[in-house]
C-alpha cells in the first residue's frame, strides 16, 4: 500500500515546528517544555504508525528542469529507524522533566533536541541523495549543540569540537560518493532520477547496472570507500570512534537519545541501507572487517573505562560494529543480524544510558569504583539494569543474545563458503575475532551489572530514590527488551512474537536485493551448532575470567597510556599541528587586508581554474563599432580608475571613485535605460555621502606604503580585474534561441482580457519592476531579509557601544 503523503509530512515538519516553538512555549511553561517535546515526539510516534503496512515513494519536485526533487521512501529499515527516533525520544524527553531540574540553557536544550529529532527521522525516510546530504549534515549540527550544552567548560567545548570536525569531515567524503553515484545513474537506463536512491526507478531496484556503470567508470571502489567513511566517521567505527567518549560530555539523556538510538545509528543504517547496491566481495572485505575491528578494539576499551558513561560510550561504538560487521556479510544472516541487533541495542543501550543518568543524578558520582551495592537503594533500577545488562551481555535468554547468535552464525558461514571456494584460510579470522571482543563484552557487561550488587563503599553515603519521570522510562524500555528476549523462549515452543517477527523481517528486506524476500524468526538453540558453540565459548570463557577484571582492567589501561596506541595522540597531535602552524599564522593576521586579499585570490582561482576546465572561449571584441558617446564614457571612467589608484588621501580617493559610478549611470542612458540610471546615481550619491562621513572619522592622509605591499596589491587587483572581465565576456556572449527578455515582456503587463483576478501575467507598466516583486519576488524578499537583518545589527551595536563587556 501506498505511504500516506500527509503522515510523511506530519513526520518530517512536526519536530521543527516544536523546536520553532519552544521558545514561546518556555516562557509559558518553563521546566515543563519538557512534557511539551515529549508530546511532540508522541505525535510524531503517531504519524509514523500510521505508516506501517505501507512502502512506497512519495515525490515532491522542487526543480522540475534539472531533475531535482525531494522524494522520501517508507519500508522497513525507514520505520525502524524512525519509531526509535520519536519512540525513544517520548521516553528521553519525559526522563529529562526530572533529570534536567535546575539545569541551564533548558530553551536551547528542548529547542536543538527536537531539531535533531526531525532532522534524524528526515535521515530515515529520505530516498533521495540531497535530501539524506541535507538531513545527514543537519544531525551533526544539531549534534554539535547539544554535546556541547554546557559550553562555558572547557570538555565540553572540546568534545562538541571533536564530534563535529570527525562527522562533518565524514560527511563531505560521503558527498563525493554521492556526487560519483549520481553521475553513473544518469548512464543507467531505468533510473528516473539521477538523484534517487530509494523506491521505484531508484538506484537500489537497478542494482546489477548501477555496480556494472560504476566499474566500467573505475568508480566503484572510490564510491564504497567515499560513503563508508560517511557511515565510519558517524557510526565511531575505529579509528573514529575517538569522538564518542569525548561526547559524553552532554547531559544524560543526550547520551541516551543520540548515542543509543539516533546519530550513531545513522551511519548503520546507511550501511543497511546501501548493501543491496554495493554488496559485493569488496564489500565484505571492507564492512566485515571494519566492523569487527571496532567491536574488538572498544570492547576491550570499555573493560578499561574508570566512568560509567564511558564505558557506555565504549560500548556503542562496539555494538554498532557488530551491526557493521553483520551487514558486511554477503548472505541474508547478515541483513537479519544488523536489523535486529539496530532494534535490541537499541532498547538495551537506551535504558543503560537512563540508569547511568540514575546513579549520577542520585549517587553524585559516575566513577566505576566509587559504585556498589546500589540494588538496596534502587532495586527497580537494578532490575532494569539486570535485563539490559545482560541482554548487552548476549547472554541467553535476553534479546541481545540472539542478533549476536545471528553474528557468530553469519561470520561462520561466510568463512566457511570463503574458504571452500579456494580463499585463504584467513577468513576462519572472522569467527574467531567476533568471539575474541564478544569475551570482552560479556566482562564489561557484567561489570556494569555488579554496580547494583556486593558491598556498598563507605563514602558512597544515601542513595535517594529517582523521580517518577526518570524511573518510569527506563523501566519501560528495560520491559521492551524483556518482552523481546522472551519472546525467543516462546518461539523455541513454536509460540512466535509475530508482531516483532514481522517488523524485524520487513526491516531486513529492506537491505537485501531488490524483489528477495526472506522468512525470519528467532528462538533458543534446540541443536549444538557452531555458532552455539561461539557463544558458549563466549560466556564461559567470560565467566572464567571475571573474576579477574580488576588485573584485566589495569593492563588495559596501561596499553592505553602509551601514546603511539591511542588514536587520540594522533588527534590531538594533529589539530595541535594546524593551530601552531605558519600558514594559520600567515593568514589569521587580524587584519582585513589580509582577508581580502586570501578572499579574492581564492575566488579568482576557482573561478578562472573553472572556466580552464570547461575550455571556455572568449569572444572577440568588436570596439570599432561602439558609438562615439560611449567611448568617451569609457575613456573617462578608465581615466578615473587610474586616478584612484594615484589619489593622495581618502577623501580624493572617493572623490575620484565617483567618477566610475556616474559613468555607469551614464553608460545606462545611453543604452536606452533610464530607469536603472536613476537607481545608479541615487546609489552613487548616497555611498559617496555615507563613505564621507565614515571618513571624516579618520585620519586624512593613507600614510606611506612600501613597494612590496603596493606591488603585491596591484597584483591582487589585476588578477580580479581579469576575473571580473572575464566572467562578464563569458556570460555576454552567448546568444540563446530561447530569449528569456520576449517572455518577460509579453507576460509583465496587463492581458487585454482577464479576470478581475489573474496570475497568469504580473499586470505592471514597468517590465523592471515586475521583474523584482513578481518574477524574482522570493530573491527581492530574500535581499530584503538580508538588508533588514543586517540593519538591525548595526541598530544592535550602535545601542551598545557605549556598554561595557559585562553589560
Amino acid at each position: 500500500m501506498q505511504p500516506s503523503g500527509t503522515a510523511l509530512f506530519v513526520v518530517l515538519a512536526l519536530p521543527f515546528l516544536g523546536a520553532a516553538l519552544t521558545p514561546l512555549v518556555y516562557r509559558i511553561l518553563g521546566e515543563r517544555t519538557a512534557y511539551f517535546a515529549a508530546a511532540v515526539a508522541a505525535g510524531c510516534l503517531a504519524a509514523v504508525g500510521a505508516l506501517y503496512g505501507t512502502e512506497g515513494t512519495v515525490v515532491v519536485e522542487w526543480i522540475p528542469s534539472y531533475g531535482v526533487e525531494l522524494a522520501f521512501y517508507v519500508d522497513g529499515l525507514a520505520l525502524l529507524i524512525g519509531t526509535l527516533a520519536s519512540g525513544v525520544g517520548v521516553l528521553v524527553f519525559t526522563y529529562s522533566g526530572g533529570y534536567m531540574h535546575g539545569e541551564p540553557g533548558q530553551l536551547k536544550y528542548y529547542a536543538t533536541l527536537l531539531a535533531f529529532m526531525g532532522s534524524m527521522l528526515g535521515v530515515a525516510f529520505a530516498a533521495d541523495l540531497i535530501a539524506l546530504f541535507v538531513f545527514w549534515e543537519l544531525t551533526s549540527v544539531s549534534s554539535f549543540l547539544l554535546i556541547g550544552h554546557y559550553q562555558d567548560t572547557e570538555s565540553s567545548q572540546y568534545a562538541a569540537r571533536k564530534s563535529m570536525l570527525i562527522t562533518v569531515a565524514g560527511g563531505l567524503f560521503m558527498l563525493v560518493g554521492f556526487v560519483l553515484l549520481r553521475d553513473a545513474a544518469t548512464a543507467v537506463e531505468g533510473v528516473e532520477s539521477a538523484y534517487r536512491l530509494s523506491g521505484d526507478g531508484g538506484m537500489l531496484h537497478h542494482a546489477d547496472a548501477m555496480v556494472d556503470q560504476l566499474r566500467a567508470e573505475g568508480l566503484f571502489v572510490p564510491v564504497l570507500l567515499l560513503v563508508g567513511m560517511g557511515a565510519a566517521t558517524k557510526s565511531a567505527q575505529v579509528p573514529f570512534h575517538i569522538w564518542l567518549p569525548n561526547a559524553m560530555e552532554a547531559p544524560t539523556p543526550v547520551s541516551a537519545f543520540l548515542h543509543s538510538a539516533t546519530m550513531v545509528k545513522a551511519g548503520v543504517y546507511l550501511v543497511g541501507r546501501f548493501r543491496p547496491l554495493l554488496l559485493t566481495d569488496e564489500w565484505t572485505l571492507v564492512f566485515g572487517v571494519l566492523g569487527l575491528a571496532t567491536m574488538t578494539v572498544t570492547a576491550i576499551l570499555a573493560v578499561g573505562a574508570s566512568d560509567i558513561k564511558e564505558l557506555l560510550a565504549y560500548s556503542t561504538a562496539s555494538h554498532l560494529g557488530l551491526i557493521v560487521a553483520g551487514y558486511g556479510m554477503s548472505n541474508y544472516l547478515g541483513a537479519e543480524t544488523g536489523a535486529f541487533h539496530i532494534l535490541n541495542h537499541a532498547l538495551f543501550k537506551a535504558a543503560l544510558f537512563l540508569v547511568a543518568g540514575i546513579v549520577a543524578h542520585e549517587a553524585g558520582t559516575r566513577a566505576i569504583d566509587e559504585l556498589g551495592g546500589l540494588a538496596e537503594d534502587l532495586p527497580l533500577t537494578a532490575a532494569v539494569t539486570v535485563i539490559a545488562g545482560l541482554g548487552m551481555a548476549g547472554v541467553p535468554p535476553f534479546n541481545g543474545f540472539y542478533s549476536k547468535e545471528f553474528l557468530f552464525h553469519a561470520v561462520y558461514e561466510t568463512a566457511e563458503a570463503s574458504v571452500a571456494d579456494g580463499g585463504s584460510v584467513l577468513w576462519w579470522a572472522l569467527p574467531v575475532v567476533a568471539v575474541f571482543g564478544s569475551v570482552f563484552t560479556f566482562l564489561y557487561s557484567i561489570r556494569f551489572v555488579m554496580l547494583f550488587f556486593g558491598e556498598k563503599p563507605d563514602e558512597l553515603g544515601e542513595v535517594h530514590a529517582p523521580p517518577v519521570a526518570m524511573t518510569a522510562p527506563a523501566a519501560v524500555l528495560g520491559a521492551l527488551a524483556l518482552v523481546v528476549g522472551l519472546g525467543g523462549v516462546t518461539g523455541t515452543f513454536g509460540v512466535h512474537l509475530t508482531p516483532v517477527e514481522e517488523f524485524v523481517k520487513s526491516v531486513m528486506e529492506s537491505s537485501l536485493a531488490h524483489g528477495n524476500e526472506h522468512k525470519f524468526s528467532y528462538y533458543l538453540p534446540t541443536e549444538v551448532t557452531p555458532w552455539l558453540i561461539m557463544s558458549a565459548v563466549t560466556i564461559g570463557v567470560g565467566a572464567v575470567t571475571y573474576p579477574f577484571f580488576d588485573r584485566i582492567r589495569d593492563s588495559v589501561r596501561a596499553v592505553r597510556g602509551v601514546d603511539p596506541l591511542r588514536a587520540n595522540w594522533y588527534y590531538d597531535g594533529a589539530t595541535e599541528t594546524l593551530d601552531r602552524s605558519t600558514v594559520i599564522d600567515i593568514v589569521q593576521t587580524g587584519h582585513l587586508r589580509t582577508y581580502a586579499i586570501a578572499l579574492s585570490l581564492a575566488t579568482s582561482a576557482l573561478t578562472l581554474g573553472a572556466y580552464a576546465a570547461a575550455s571556455v572561449s572568449l569572444p572577440a571584441l568588436e570596439l570599432a563599432g561602439l558609438a562615439p558617446a560611449l567611448l568617451v564614457v569609457l575613456g573617462v571612467a578608465v581615466v578615473g580608475a587610474v586616478a584612484v589608484a594615484a589619489a593622495p588621501s581618502h577623501i580624493s580617493g572617493v572623490l575620484t571613485l565617483s567618477i566610475l559610478g556616474f559613468m555607469v549611470a551614464i553608460f545606462y542612458i545611453l543604452a536606452s535605460a533610464p530607469d536603472l540610471a536613476l537607481t545608479q546615481l541615487v546609489i552613487e550619491t548616497l555611498v559617496l555621502v555615507i563613505f564621507l562621513l565614515v571618513l571624516d572619522k579618520l585620519p586624512a592622509f593613507y600614510g606611506t606604503v612600501d613597494r612590496v605591499r603596493a606591488g603585491r596589491d596591484a597584483v591582487v587587483a589585476a588578477v580580479v580585474g581579469v576575473t571580473v572581465t572575464v566572467t562578464v565576456l563569458v556570460s555576454t556572449a552567448a546568444t540563446p534561441h530561447d530569449v528569456i527578455a520576449q517572455y518577460l515582456l509579453t507576460y509583465a503587463g496587463v492581458p487585454e482580457i482577464h479576470d478581475p483576478i489573474f496570475v497568469d501575467a504580473g499586470g505592471g507598466g514597468n517590465v523592471v519592476n515586475v521583474i523584482l516583486v513578481d518574477f524574482r519576488a522570493f530573491d527581492t524578499l530574500g535581499e530584503i531579509s538580508v538588508v533588514a537583518m543586517a540593519a538591525l545589527s548595526v541598530i544592535t551595536l550602535i545601542a551598545m557601544r557605549e556598554r561595557g563587556e559585562t553589560q
